[in-house]
């Protein structure tokens, strides 16, 4: 398919621009195959670039009763939550600039995207795709005598959204592992997430599928059983509700039986919106925008439009507080599953692994965890990201999972400000490369398909450019203190604080805040180099001390 075909109005003169906080531009409208291009004659007027991946819902406007004759406004609904709005004069114009950037911005095939075109004008310095495999990120595991480094997923015949390389307890086979993940949804059998520092696991799976020839497996007892040792407990937390569980049983799915899993303990943390993909939470995302950009909301509209997105985000972080306090507290492996494994499961996971671990509130860290939890756990990205909230269109499986992790992220952040290597300004650039971007990384639903249209040799890692140097800087946060213990957060309805810089950027003017941050950067790099200046005085006076002791023996000597 040639771009071209889709393309009626490639350039288009005389087209009025209106976007937030700017004058309204008389430009020049250019349609590529991937960008959005308006351009003005005027000097100081910045063009305008977007991706037509971006571009959430397109609706339009006719003006006047005689639309035959009268053009109209084109709506630009974007998936950064901004909204823009082109004006053109002419009838036929304005329906073919609208059909154009309707067939553009609804390309399905990952390989028609930008991703796939892009070639970067500067030198890598390391290959992102490359960075975090499972040999990578667990070294002192597999160099143990307790896990050991699978290749029984080799061509993703056992569990097809796992990644070919598993790491997992050395005294299990490949045979018990298709076993147990047999017996898993999806095949997703318990795999190692985290390890703490005092020897507890976390594990994450599918839910169990229950039927009449398979009410129990003892390969999947035995995997979890191995974690745990003789004599120890742990817990399988679930994240869907008694009742969902049982709807479930109805379909084949279900909890682990009772009388085989002596060792662990059920608890239930339901986060059942977030596991059934049923746009529940699209539709509180929705309605929370929708009072963002409502300047004329009163008090008692914007806590309703509002709190139910923050509810999402305050029972996660509970949850995740939950396994975090089995693990370090208790001193209890977790195994966390909902149905598929594939949403409020990866949330919990990560989030507690950000809670415990410091090394992922570092840039690096980060990366890492999401690579590994989200990329390399089979994470539906593709399905997930192909519209946000201003769609009308409800596809299935839509949902804003991996925002709410990054919201989740921010919350910790806001709480403990100084316990992060970045600024929040790095999570809203991980939200917006998740829905549209010049980079492979989030393409795809696993590691599978990914490998099928060969991301990592056609597109360029999102991680090859965050940990270039220059960017890099730019994400650092200038009042990180390295933390090495666990961050407990409040999780009380009061904690939980809407995320401004994010949801309200194309609303309140950010600039100022962005000003304030410029010159605390500024006060703590004079106050290092003070510090740094103190130091070495210190060092020299200490140095001259030593030289006048010396040369004060030495006269002794000669007296």
């Amino acid at each position: 398919m040639e771009f071209a075909e889709l393309i009626i109005t490639p350039k288009l003169d005389g087209v009025i621009l209106h976007s937030p906080f700017h004058d309204p531009v008389d430009g020049t409208l250019c349609i590529t195959g991937h960008h959005l291009i308006l351009s003005s004659r005027k000097e100081d007027v910045q063009e305008l670039w977007i991706l037509h991946q971006c571009i959430d819902l397109v609706e339009k406007k006719s003006s006047g009763n005689n639309t035959t004759q009268n053009g109209g406004s084109i709506i630009l609904k974007c998936k950064d939550f901004r909204v823009l709005q082109l004006d053109i004069t002419q009838s036929e114009d304005f329906h073919n600039v609208y059909l154009s950037i309707q067939r553009l911005s609804n390309l399905e095939k990952p390989e028609l995207l930008y991703p796939f075109f892009y070639r970067p004008m500067y030198s890598m310095l390391e290959d992102g795709y490359t960075l975090f495999g499972p040999e990578m990120e667990f070294p002192k595991l597999i160099a143990s005598d307790e896990w050991r480094v699978s290749q029984v997923n080799k061509n993703y015949t056992v569990c097809s959204t796992y990644s070919n390389t598993l790491v997992v307890p050395k005294g299990i086979d490949d045979e018990s592992i298709v076993s147990a993940a047999n017996f898993r949804e999806g095949g997703r059998f318990p795999i190692l997430s985290y390890r703490h520092e005092n020897g507890t696991v976390l594990l994450r799976s599918g839910q169990p599928m229950l039927n009449n020839s398979s009410r129990r497996c003892r390969a999947d007892e035995k995997i979890l059983n191995s974690v745990l040792g003789p004599y120890k407990k742990g817990y399988i937390i679930d994240t869907r509700s008694p009742t969902y569980i049982s709807n479930c049983k109805s379909k084949g799915g279900g909890s682990e039986p009772e009388g085989y899993y002596n060792q662990w303990k059920k608890v239930f943390k339901p986060l059942d919106k977030i596991s059934k993909c049923e746009g529940s939470i699209m539709e509180h995302l929705s309605k929370m925008i929708e009072a963002c950009n409502d300047g004329n909301s009163s008090a008692d509209k914007w806590l309703t439009r509002t709190s139910q997105w923050l509810t999402h985000i305050q029972n996660a972080l509970n949850a995740a507080c939950l396994v975090a306090q089995c693990l370090d507290k208790e001193g209890a492996s977790v195994l966390v599953h909902g149905s598929s494994g594939q949403d409020s499961t990866l949330i919990i996971t990560s989030i507690a692994q950000v809670i415990l671990n410091p090394d992922c509130r570092t840039v690096r860290g980060l990366q890492a965890l999401i690579d590994r939890e989200w990329l390399q756990a089979g994470h539906p990205f593709q399905v997930r990201h192909q519209k946000l909230c201003f769609s009308n269109s409800r596809m299935k499986g839509v949902q804003p999972t991996f925002l709410i992790f990054l919201d989740c992220v921010y919350q910790l952040h806001y709480q403990f400000p100084c316990s992060f290597e970045f600024k929040t300004d790095m999570l809203i650039l991980l939200f917006e490369h998740s829905y549209f971007s010049q980079f492979g990384t989030f393409l795809g639903n696993c590691e599978s398909e990914r490998t099928n249209i060969e991301l990592n040799k056609k597109t360029t890692s999102l991680w090859s450019y965050l940990n270039r140097p220059d960017v890099l800087t730019s994400l650092l946060n200038p009042i990180y203190d390295p933390n090495k213990s666990p961050i407990w957060p409040s999780v009380a309805p009061v904690s939980i604080v809407l995320w401004a810089d994010l949801y309200l950027r194309w609303v309140i003017d950010q600039q100022q805040n962005k000003k304030v941050l410029v010159k605390i950067q500024k006060l703590v790099q004079h106050s290092k180099d003070l510090r740094s200046t103190a130091v070495k005085l210190r060092k020299q006076l200490l140095d001259k001390l030593k030289e006048y002791e010396s040369l004060a023996s030495e006269c002794k000597e000669e007296e």
